[in-house]
C-alpha cells in the first residue's frame, strides 16, 4: 500500500520532506496546498504536481479523496489548528515542530488524533534516522554504563532581520520554539534509555539566556534534572553558533554524536559519525546511507499507517513523548520570560476544532436567584496558569454547551482567578457566564476574611459580581449568625448573588439557615462538599466532608438547597486502572476513595456502563446529577478531550432505583 500524501505550506522543509517521499517505497507526493501563488508554481513545477492537485486553498486539499495524509509545514502558529483540520477531515498527519505553540495545544490535536482513529506524529526527522537507533543500542548494551548525563546543543546565527520568521513573535520566533525541541527531545530521550523507558520527562527545568528586541529568545540556555539523577545541559540560539554536537556521558565512557540533528545533512547521503569512548580508548563508527535524511522520516511514517498504526514506532516520537516534550519548552520559555502571543490575552486565539460535533447536550437548570440558567455540570478552574492553556479548555467548553465556571480565592495564589478573568475579558463572554467564587478558607475563615477576599477575587476576575458565592470552609469557632449577616451584607452591595458553604457540615448549615429564617435574611442555598459515588474514605484536603453518608443523604432529599458537588468523579476512581494514578500518591483515587464497599460500586458502575454503553466514570457522573434533590456538579477536565470523554455522564438518565443500587442502598435493580 502506497500513502498519498498531500503538503500545506510548500517552502524549504516542504521541499526536504517531497524529497524524502521520492526516495521513500512507502510514500509519495500527491498534491499541495499554498495560498502563494508563485510558491505552488514552483513547488507544482519541481514536484511535477498536476495542476488539479495544486491548490490554492487547504481546505480543497483537506476534501481531495485522492490524499490518505498531510504533512503540515507552515510557521509554527498554525501547526495545530491545520492538524486539527486535517484530522478532523480524516487524514492521517505528520506535523512539523513544534506540533503546536504550547503542550496545551498539543495535546488537543492527540486527543484529536485519537477521536477520529487517525496517524499522528510530530515531525523530528532525527528520530527516525538509523543513528538514533544505534545509540539507543550501545546505550543497552551497558557500554557506557547507565547514562548519567548529556551536553547537547542547536545554534546558528541568522542576524536580525524585520519579519523574519526565527525573530516575529506574531510567527512564534526564537530558538526554543525552533529548534529547541531536538535537544529538549535527545535529552529526554536519553533520560529514558537510562530507565529503560522511551522516554523521560525532567523534574527541574532552569533557564537562562537572552531575549531579541522582539521579545523572542535569541539565545536560551537549560539545566534539566531528572527523578532517576540523570541531567542535561540543553542549549539553542538563532543569533549565535554552537557547538552543535551531542555528549552522552556514563561512569564507564561517553558517546559523542557529531551531527545530531541533520546527519549527512539534507541532501544525502546520510553519512554520520559516533564516537565511542571508553577508558582511554575511542573507536569511531561510521553510519552510511545513500538516501537523503528525510527519506528516513517519509518511510517510517508512510509505513506505520499503511500497518494501520495511530502513533509511530519508537524511537520517532509518540503522542506522549510530544506532549512532555512541549511542556518542557514552555517552562523553558517561562524561566526566560517569553511569553507567546497565545499567552497574551489580547492576542490568544480560539483553536477550532478541539471538541467532536455531535456531543450530548449538556443540560442546563435554573437557581432560584442566578439570571441565567445553569450547565448542571461546572468548569473547575483551579488548574490554569496561563491563558494559553486555560483558553483552549474554556473554550472547549463553551464550544460544548457548559457555562458554568468555579474558581476560588486561593487557587494558584490568585493567579487562577487571575487568568479566569483574561479569558472572559477576551472573549467578551462575562454576560454570558456564571462564575462560582470562593473565598474564606482556613485560616482566613472570618467574616471580616471573606469580605475582603471577595473584593480581591472580583478585581481579579475583571468582574463586579459573583452570581453564586460559596464559603471554601467553616469555622466553627465563628457564631454561625455571623456569617450570614457577611455574606447577607454583601449580597445587599451588589456583590453576590446566591451563596452557600463548602464543606459544611448538614447541621451547621440548618443552624446558619435557621438564623436567617429567625432574622429575615437570605439562606445558605448552596451546600458544596463532596458528593460521589465512592465515598471519601480519607479527606482529599484537611477539613473536607462528604455528603455520601445516609444522614446527609437524607437530609439533602428533604429539601431546602441545592447541592453542588466537587471530587463529583472521586479524582478519577472509576477510570480504568492505567488512567488512575497520575495524582500525588497522597490524593491519589485509591489512597482516598479505596475501600472493599466502593470497589463494589464501581463494580456495579462498570456492570451498568456495559450496559448503557458508556464508561463507569460516566455512570458515576450521572449518578451524582440523578439525585432526587437539585444537584450539580463540579468536574476537573484538563483538556478538551477530557471534557469530550465527560459529557455523555451528564446525558444519562437513571432511575431512583439505579441511583439506589449503585450505592449500595439496594440489592436489586
Amino acid at each position: 500500500m502506497t500513502i498519498r500524501w498531500g503538503i500545506i505550506g510548500p517552502g524549504a522543509i516542504a521541499r526536504n520532506y517531497a524529497d524524502g517521499l521520492a526516495q521513500s517505497k512507502s510514500g509519495k507526493l500527491t498534491a499541495i496546498a499554498s495560498r502563494d501563488v508563485s510558491r505552488r508554481k514552483a513547488f507544482g513545477d519541481q514536484y511535477a504536481i498536476p495542476e488539479l492537485k495544486r491548490y490554492a486553498d487547504y481546505a480543497a486539499l483537506l476534501a481531495d479523496p485522492d490524499v490518505d495524509a498531510v504533512y503540515v509545514a507552515t510557521p509554527h502558529p498554525w501547526h495545530a489548528e491545520l492538524s486539527i483540520a486535517a484530522l478532523r477531515a480524516g487524514k492521517h498527519v505528520l506535523c512539523e515542530k513544534p506540533a503546536g505553540m504550547n503542550a496545551a495545544e498539543v495535546t488537543a490535536v492527540t486527543e484529536v488524533a485519537a477521536q477520529e482513529g487517525r496517524f499522528f506524529m510530530e515531525a523530528f526527522m532525527y528520530r527516525c534516522h538509523p543513528q538514533i537507533a544505534r545509540v539507543l543500542e550501545i546505550i543497552a548494551a551497558g557500554e557506557i554504563g547507565t547514562p548519567q548525563h548529556i551536553k547537547t546543543h542547536f545554534g546558528f546565527n541568522a542576524p536580525y532581520r524585520p519579519g523574519s520568521r526565527l525573530y516575529e513573535l506574531a510567527l512564534g520566533g526564537g530558538g526554543i520554539l525552533d529548534v529547541g525541541g531536538y535537544p529538549a527531545s535527545l535529552a529526554r530521550l536519553i533520560a529514558g534509555a537510562a530507565e529503560s523507558a522511551p522516554f523521560a520527562n525532567p523534574v527541574s527545568v532552569k533557564g537562562t539566556g537572552m531575549l531579541a528586541q522582539t521579545g523572542v529568545d535569541a539565545v536560551a540556555y537549560g539545566l534539566l534534572t531528572f527523578a532517576s539523577g540523570f541531567t542535561a545541559e540543553i542549549a539553542v540560539a538563532v543569533a549565535r553558533n554552537m557547538d552543535n554536537r551531542a555528549v552522552i556521558t556514563g561512569p564507564k565512557g561517553q558517546i559523542v554524536i557529531d551531527d545530531p540533528w541533520v546527519p549527512g545533512r539534507n541532501a544525502g547521503p546520510s553519512t554520520t559519525k559516533l564516537h565511542i569512548t571508553l577508558g582511554t580508548q575511542t573507536r569511531t563508527e561510521v553510519l552510511g546511507d545513500e538516501r537523503m535524511l528525510f527519506a528516513f522520516e517519509a518511510e517510517h511514517v508512510s509505513k506505520a499507517i499503511a500497518a494501520g498504526l495511530l502513533q509511530a514506532p519508537h524511537p520517532a516520537p509518540s503522542h506522549a513523548d510530544s506532549i512532555g516534550n512541549n511542556e518542557l519548552l514552555d517552562k523553558w520559555r517561562s524561566e526566560l520570560g517569553y511569553k507567546t502571543f497565545t499567552e497574551i490575552p489580547a492576542t490568544n486565539r480560539k483553536l477550532v476544532g478541539v471538541v467532536p460535533k455531535g456531543l450530548p447536550a449538556l443540560p442546563k437548570v435554573a437557581l432560584d436567584g442566578v439570571a441565567l440558567p445553569v450547565s448542571k455540570l461546572i468548569l473547575g478552574c483551579d488548574n490554569r496558569n496561563t491563558v494559553a492553556e486555560g483558553a483552549i479548555v474554556w473554550d472547549a467548553w463553551l464550544e460544548a454547551g457548559g457555562n458554568a465556571f468555579d474558581t476560588g480565592f486561593v487557587y494558584g495564589g490568585g493567579l487562577h482567578e487571575k487568568v479566569l478573568g483574561e479569558w472572559i475579558a477576551a472573549r467578551g463572554v462575562a454576560k454570558d457566564v456564571v462564575v462560582v467564587a470562593k473565598g474564606g478558607h482556613t485560616p482566613y475563615c472570618t467574616p471580616r476574611a471573606v469580605a475582603t477576599q471577595l473584593d480581591m477575587s472580583l478585581e481579579r476576575l475583571g468582574l463586579a459580581f459573583a452570581p453564586i458565592y460559596i464559603m471554601h470552609r467553616d469555622n466553627p469557632a465563628v457564631p454561625v449568625g455571623e456569617f450570614v449577616d457577611a455574606l447577607n451584607q454583601m449580597k445587599a452591595a451588589g456583590k453576590i448573588g446566591i451563596f452557600g458553604g463548602s464543606n459544611w457540615s448538614p447541621a451547621r448549615l440548618a443552624e446558619a439557615n435557621g438564623y436567617a429564617a429567625k432574622h429575615g435574611l437570605e439562606p445558605f442555598r448552596i451546600q458544596n462538599n463532596n458528593l460521589s459515588l465512592a465515598v471519601m474514605e480519607k479527606p482529599v484536603w484537611v477539613g473536607c466532608i462528604t455528603s455520601n453518608t445516609p444522614e446527609t443523604l437524607a437530609a439533602l432529599r428533604r429539601g431546602g438547597v441545592t447541592h453542588l458537588s466537587w471530587s463529583s468523579q472521586a479524582r478519577g476512581y472509576f477510570l480504568p486502572e492505567a488512567l488512575r494514578n497520575r495524582l500525588p500518591a497522597d490524593t491519589a483515587p485509591e489512597t482516598c476513595f479505596g475501600s472493599p464497599t466502593n470497589a463494589e460500586r464501581r463494580k456495579r458502575a462498570e456492570t451498568l456502563a456495559a450496559e448503557r454503553g458508556v464508561s463507569a466514570h460516566n455512570i458515576a457522573t450521572a449518578w451524582v446529577l440523578n439525585q432526587t434533590f437539585p444537584s450539580l456538579a463540579l468536574i476537573g477536565p484538563r483538556s478538551p478531550g477530557e471534557i469530550a470523554s465527560t459529557l455523555p455522564g451528564a446525558a444519562i438518565t437513571l432511575t431512583e432505583a439505579e441511583v439506589l443500587w449503585l450505592n449500595l442502598e439496594r440489592e436489586a435493580r
